[in-house]
């Protein structure tokens, strides 16, 4: 998982904005007594921790994860096509 650093701020992202949007994104910081940049992070930054826990994390349900445990004490022997893939990734022969 992906960790946020709390350091300096010292790289650029460009946006390219209609008018409106612009000004609701000024308005909406200014109601939150913030500039548009710690309004536009606060908001963003959750949503793509979500993202990113998404596509990074799987969930297994209680009868694959005991599959998995399962399998991971007592694993199956190898099959001839993995021993040959050994074989070949190793160089022996």
């Amino acid at each position: 998982m992906a960790t946020i650093s709390t350091g300096a701020r010292d790289e650029r992202i460009e946006l390219r904005t209609t008018k409106e949007e612009k000004a609701l994104l000024a308005a909406a910081a200014a109601y939150e007594r913030q500039d548009m940049t710690s309004f536009i992070m606060r908001s963003v930054l959750p949503a793509a921790r979500d993202v990113v826990d998404r596509a990074e994390c799987l969930v297994l349900s209680e009868r694959d994860t005991a599959r998995v445990l399962a399998l991971l004490e007592n694993p199956p022997a190898p099959t001839p096509a993995l021993r040959e893939a050994a074989r070949r990734y190793f160089g022996q022969s």
